[in-house]
């Protein structure tokens, strides 16, 4: 199952919708596709198409997806990473009234450089980014927690009294 993302911002993402549609219809991806639309209105005869889930559905369907499509947005992908799902993100961009700017491209490209992610740059493109997908093996997260409190933590006995 592939679950597609497109998070909670109240400007539509048709435009990945559309590409994922076509790639269903090319009988390029022949899994089933469910997709988190959030305030994007878009039906479809080819995909299960849901406005919101809960957090145990969610997470759910986040636990059988054998692949992740979503936004560029950092908690989305961030919730994949972790769980070490292989995950293709694509910017919502203001050229599209998709987003108020573009801050997706940069979380994106850090993401990918990282090797957590595929980066979708060209729509166009979907059946090379899914073939990529197909063996991509993403790098594992290490979280950076222990050693940020480790840092206040140091700065504070330094700096308070």
């Amino acid at each position: 199952m592939i679950l597609v993302i497109l998070g909670t911002n109240d400007k539509p993402f048709t435009r990945l919708l559309d590409a994922v549609e076509r790639a269903v219809k090319k009988g390029i991806i022949q899994e089933e596709v469910i997709v988190q639309a959030g305030f994007t209105k878009y039906e479809s005869d080819v995909m299960k198409v849901i406005d919101y889930v809960d957090r145990e559905q969610f997470e759910e369907y986040l636990s059988n997806a054998n692949l992740l499509i979503t936004h560029g947005g950092a908690g989305t992908m961030m919730t994949g990473i972790r769980q070490g799902k292989r995950v293709l993100g694509v910017a919502r961009l203001s050229a599209y009234g998709e987003h108020v700017n573009d801050h997706q491209i940069q979380l994106l490209e850090a993401f990918e450089s990282k090797g957590y992610i595929i980066y979708m740059r060209d729509l166009d493109r979907i059946e090379e980014y899914l073939k990529q997908a197909e063996t991509f093996a993403p790098e594992p997260y290490v979280s950076q927690r222990d050693h940020m409190i480790g840092l206040i933590e140091s700065w504070i006995e330094e700096n308070v009294n």
